[in-house]
């Protein structure tokens, strides 16, 4: 599933960036090798490597947070995660792609990759992007939230 926004009459505000850039996000294994694909396979299509933001990758936890309590993969409340984002960083875009129940970053590469949406996406107009995996610990079932912009 993939979603995206571009700025359209939001109002930016005028926030501390060197606070947003300072955000911590401890990223997990499989959370550093699926930016590596990505940033691997924008390369093999002649693209530029995008920058990591923490502050989409904790954006991204959250939503991941959100798909776990509700149980069910969803691009629910993009809007305003996006809107969000828009008004903090200044982005100018934002897309999403989201993934369930994938065992490796080979994997859930793969599988965006084969989707006409998930590829157009990690392919697209972007400069920064973030990740979250997390695991339902109930079912064992993985949850990924991949979130992209343009500033």
């Amino acid at each position: 599933m993939n979603c995206s926004a571009e700025a359209q009459g939001i109002e930016e505000k005028d926030n501390d960036n060197e606070q947003i850039i300072l955000e911590n996000y401890d990223y997990s294994t499989m959370e550093v090798e699926t930016l590596l694909l990505i940033n691997k396979y924008r390369a093999s299509n002649g693209l530029d490597s995008l920058e990591i933001l923490n502050h989409l990758s904790i954006k991204s936890e959250e939503h991941n947070i959100y798909m776990i309590e509700k149980g069910i993969p969803s691009h629910d409340d993009f809007t305003n995660r996006s809107e969000e984002i828009i008004k903090t960083l200044g982005a100018k875009k934002v897309s999403e792609n989201v993934g369930y129940n994938y065992r490796s970053a080979e994997g859930v590469l793969n599988g965006w990759a084969k989707s006409p949406e998930h590829k157009e996406v990690m392919l697209g107009d972007f400069n920064y992007f973030g990740i979250s995996i997390r695991e339902n610990q109930d079912t064992g079932k993985k949850y990924f939230t991949n979130i992209f912009i343009k500033i």
